[in-house]
């Protein structure tokens, strides 16, 4: 039944002059989303609409499952495509398709007509009353209810005729690409991906850097944390993934730094390798999964003290939320069960069994010099020597 979709944007809507840029960035995401799926798809605008058309026979649910993972749609709508061959046609066409989707439920429904072409001699409460009129004749388990009905009957009277009722709800936000690039810190638990998710949302391209401790966290902690970024992917495009051999660095902390200040230390130079692929990357700030007391290092104190080493800003979309807030997300997008796969990564393996809580920025910093003879060409070589993953 359904050639065509109809993408109806929310936010968007409000850009005003801007508002054409924003299509265009969302009809290219769009064309994105849709290329692996089986069919001939063709994205197009139309005084404030976007359409995806199709020619021949194309995979229904893989095109509905890809748009529903594009930011900035905010309903999709499969729809009923006719010609203006007059309203006899188009009431026959109306009822077929009332009587197909609903043959025998007992529901309630309005017609809702636009008349964005002003040349169609009927105007648009004509059409409602005439439509719902055709509607009840033949469909005797329907009744009309313009308050709170079951069913939306919409015709838009354009050019061509667009006929629907069901709305498929989008993800909201904003097109990837049309608010800058960042760099996400990702490792392999619940809480990142989910930031990465949230940041990709307002419009951010996102790119990402996992830091990886071999031999003490193994090759499938590695993989685990790149099967994150494909699923993150689904939804903010390609990323450009960032490991980081961060071994070095954590045993030269460890070995001349007090065991209760390893976790901060790490976070401080874990945010200056970061911001260093940031800047490589032409990103405009670095993305983290912490939520305000979370954990030791997501304390107020520790994370002043982390901030304090970036000239970036620090995006923490998370920085409000529960825990069961950032699993209840992280369930929807299709992280949660990669991100509880039983992995290790590196800052579970160096923790402190009593890590401080309230950290003295004086006091890290002197600590910190216990590494000056080594840091620098540590952290030189450890930003040289990453490897850098494509990830669709």
């Amino acid at each position: 039944m359904y050639k065509a979709f109809l993408v109806k944007y929310a936010e968007i809507g409000i850009k005003g002059k801007n508002r054409h840029l924003f299509e265009k960035a969302l009809c290219v995401q769009m064309e994105h989303a849709l290329a692996p799926v089986d069919g001939n798809f063709q994205v197009t605008r139309e005084m404030g609409r976007i359409y995806v058309n199709t020619e021949g026979d194309f995979d229904y649910e893989g095109a509905v499952d890809a748009l529903t993972r594009v930011f900035g749609i905010a309903e999709i709508c499969p729809v009923v495509i006719l010609e203006d061959t007059g309203f006899e046609d188009l009431a026959e066409a109306v009822v077929s398709y009332v009587k197909e989707l609903y043959p025998t439920e007992e529901k309630t429904f309005k017609v809702c007509a636009r008349r964005a072409n002003k040349n169609y001699p009927m105007h648009t409460m004509e059409v409602n009353c005439e439509l719902g009129g055709r509607i009840l004749d033949v469909c005797p388990n329907l009744k009309v209810d313009v308050h709170e009905p079951d069913i939306y009957l919409n015709v838009e009277l354009r050019q061509k005729i667009y006929l629907y009722c069901e709305s498929i709800a989008g993800p909201g936000g904003m097109p990837v690409g049309t608010n800058g690039q960042a760099m996400l810190l990702l490792s392999g638990g619940i809480d990142s991906p989910v930031a990465g998710y949230m940041i990709a949302k307002r419009g951010v391209k996102i790119d990402a850097v996992y830091f990886h401790a071999p031999p003490y966290t193994s090759e499938r902690a590695k993989q685990k944390v790149v099967d994150l970024a494909k699923l993150v992917a689904r939804y903010s495009g390609p990323i450009r993934l960032h490991v980081v051999n961060f071994t070095e660095i954590q045993l030269a902390i460890y070995e001349k730094c007090p065991h209760d200040e390893l976790t901060i230390i790490m976070r401080r130079y874990m945010m200056k390798i970061a911001e260093a692929f940031a800047r490589q990357d032409k990103c405009l700030g670095l993305i983290t999964g912490e939520s305000i007391g979370q954990v030791a290092s997501q304390t107020m104190h520790s994370l002043a003290v982390t901030n304090e080493v970036c000239t970036m800003p620090v995006f923490r979309p998370l920085i409000g939320f529960d825990k069961q807030e950032i699993v209840d997300i992280s369930e929807k997008i299709g992280t949660y069960e990669t991100s509880v796969l039983p992995y290790e990564d590196c800052c579970t393996i160096f923790v402190a069994k009593h890590p401080v809580t309230k950290p003295n920025l004086n006091v890290i910093k002197c600590s910190e010099r216990h590494l000056d003879d080594v840091i620098d060409e540590m952290m030189e070589r450890a930003v040289s020597t990453a490897e850098t993953i494509e990830v669709c």
